[in-house]
């Protein structure tokens, strides 16, 4: 018998024991980001919606809008330290909705599922939808793993939101004026491959850029370029959104190449602690941690 499922019984046996809330009054700072969560749930079933009934540009938008929520909740979540392991998990439920379904049922009643293409089409929506399922369950159990502090600014693979985005590159394509993309069926079979390589890239473990770190201290200098920077952007996205995203998806697509190349550098740099010592130092602050409280 594996002896690792003794231990992974018990860890879960222990999990679904713990109260959601552990006081009877719960504040309402608590309850605020999960708002956000929600709000962005409800965008990603609006957003199944028109896309079955053909208006992908609201499709799309309600994609957009739930992505910039779920950027949302989490920093609303530190800033009035209201993190939960109710907001954990609903933040993954509401991910895989809005980044995993809503997309894949986007590009299947856009284009894949016309024609010759309908059985293959969703073979590919179904692998991309399964993909995101899988991301979201690694990253909440690599949450635990002790990591240098300088990994956070790395996601192992591309996350939901990311690939969300990524993977509708071709709709924004054609509503640029390149109408041939769903009467082409060579141009089909490349969203095909498109739509896999996306799905192995939420499942690789290539680092690509967080941007968490960017969030905790700036230069005071840097203040109002990035107001600027991030009114501009906004101001662009709604005058110009097809060609504001596929100008975001080329770039971000892009620094892949560059974080991973970054993150071989940095880890070359980190020197290797030993098992052992890592397990006394732990041992040594735990130590000194309990004795700074006792006093």
């Amino acid at each position: 018998m594996d002896p690792v499922l003794p231990r992974l019984e018990r860890e879960t046996r222990r999990r679904r024991g713990t109260r959601m809330f552990h006081h009877q009054r719960i504040p309402v700072r608590m309850l605020v980001p999960n708002f956000f969560t929600i709000l962005g749930l409800c965008a990603g079933l609006t957003s199944i919606r028109m896309s079955i009934e053909g208006r992908y540009e609201l499709a799309l938008a309600a994609i957009v809008f739930a992505a910039l929520l779920d950027g949302i909740d989490g920093r609303v979540a530190r800033l009035l330290k209201a993190s939960s392991r109710f907001g954990a998990e609903l933040d993954s439920l509401a991910d895989f909705v809005n980044f995993g379904v809503a997309p894949a049922f986007l590009l299947f009643t856009w284009g894949l599922g016309l024609g010759e293409f309908k059985s293959l089409g969703w073979i590919c929506v179904m692998i991309f939808a399964l993909a995101s399922a899988l991301r979201l369950a690694r990253f909440n159990v690599a949450l635990d793993d002790d990591k240098p502090k300088w990994q956070a600014a790395y996601f192992s693979g591309m996350p939901t939101p990311a690939a969300a985005i990524v993977v509708l590159l071709p709709v924004y394509i054609e509503h640029l004026g390149f109408e041939g993309i769903r009467s082409s069926a060579a141009m089909l079979d490349v969203v095909l491959v498109y739509t896999v390589v996306i799905a192995f890239m939420m499942v690789s473990t290539i680092p690509t850029f967080s941007g968490k770190l960017l969030g905790e201290r700036i230069s005071r200098e840097y203040v109002m370029p990035l107001f600027m920077l991030a009114v501009g952007f906004v101001a662009l996205l709604v005058t110009y959104p097809f060609a504001t995203l596929t100008g975001a998806c080329i770039a971000y697509l892009a620094m892949i190449p560059v974080s991973w190349w970054r993150f071989g550098q940095m880890m070359a740099a980190t020197p290797v602690v030993p098992a052992e010592d890592a397990g006394n130092t732990r041992r040594i602050v735990s130590i000194r941690s309990n004795d700074s409280s006792s006093r």
